[in-house]
């Protein structure tokens, strides 16, 4: 289950005791305050804490650029400039912490981005709970012959059915071997030390579940999310993505449109691609061989602007 009755309780009573504070609050982070979001088949995210909106954001640039930028722009359209241009530093005054639950493999990706602040759940003081990451049949996939990170085609009938009983089958051996390790007796019932649970865990798939605490700002959260909501983002780290989305765009609604609009929407082209539109514009005919981009670099050209023709570019 994704969430255990435990963890409910502890929800329902935090949510039942809201407490008067000074500080600026969003009122669309409220909403999410502690309550679990599901994901996959036992993950979740949930906030557990917050701090700044929209106004910190403004509040720290103007800091810097001074007063006068507030006759001249509202606040959108200043948030909007730092982003268009850049400037990183006013998105760092918002910070989020939240709780995820996620396979072992999600969070070996996750952990590559290292500009945050990470507590995760110690295997070697506790004992994990037989929980698996099974996908669902329509992301049983084959290895993709394009891309060799990716994946192809969902796999049909018999092979696909046997590839989730084998994700079944070894991730229940393997757990029943992690408890009969760091069990205090034996198979046959007599009394034995247990494996240490700092030893016994190395048998344990990547798919179970762990936990964490996971405390970042808004401009590194912008950049995780910008890769890893992306549409070639591996969709087990993807869904989880999609999930926070939706919470910071509840969280810093002016914010997250600027970031959907520059980075999830937009696109960083090289000089020789603006050379190419600029070329495209004039009439000419730009081909992959007169563009001065390799195969893979017009692959991808094409894939940003849709596969238009010089004939295509301005029409309606």
């Amino acid at each position: 289950m994704p969430i255990s009755p435990d963890q409910q309780a502890e929800i329902d009573a935090l949510r039942a005791e809201p407490k008067q504070t000074l500080r600026a609050v969003s009122e669309g982070m409220e909403a999410h305050l502690y309550k679990a979001i599901p994901v996959l088949d036992h993950g979740f995210v949930r906030v557990i804490d917050y701090m700044g909106d929209d106004a910190a954001i403004c509040q720290a640039a103007r800091v810097s650029y001074g007063r006068g930028t507030k006759s001249v722009q509202n606040d959108e359209g200043l948030i909007r400039y730092l982003m268009r241009h850049w400037h990183s530093t006013p998105f760092e005054m918002c910070e989020i912490k939240l709780h995820v639950k996620l396979p072992v493999f999600v969070a070996r990706q996750w952990i590559r981005h290292r500009t945050a602040n990470v507590n995760e759940y110690s295997a070697r003081y506790s004992i994990l709970d037989r929980e698996f990451y099974i996908p669902e049949p329509s992301h049983v996939n084959a290895q993709s012959v394009v891309n060799n990170q990716g994946r192809g085609g969902v796999l049909e009938g018999a092979e696909a059915a046997r590839v989730l009983e084998i994700l079944k089958s070894d991730s229940n051996r393997a757990y029943d071997n992690y408890e009969a390790m760091i069990a205090e007796t034996g198979p046959d019932g007599e009394p034995q030390d247990g494996l240490a649970r700092e030893l016994a865990r190395m048998n344990l798939p990547s798919n179970i579940y762990t936990q964490w605490y996971w405390k970042v700002d808004l401009h590194n959260l912008f950049h995780f999310l910008r890769l890893r909501a992306d549409a070639h983002a591996q969709y087990e780290i993807r869904v989880y993505a999609d999930a926070i989305c939706n919470v910071v765009a509840d969280w810093v609604p002016a914010a997250y449109r600027a970031f959907e609009d520059y980075r999830l929407g937009g696109a960083t082209m090289s000089n020789t691609a603006l050379e190419c539109i600029r070329r495209m514009v004039k009439g000419e005919e730009v081909t992959q061989e007169n563009s001065g981009m390799s195969k893979g670099e017009w692959r991808e050209f094409m894939g940003v602007i849709g596969g238009v023709t010089k004939n295509q570019i301005f029409s309606d």
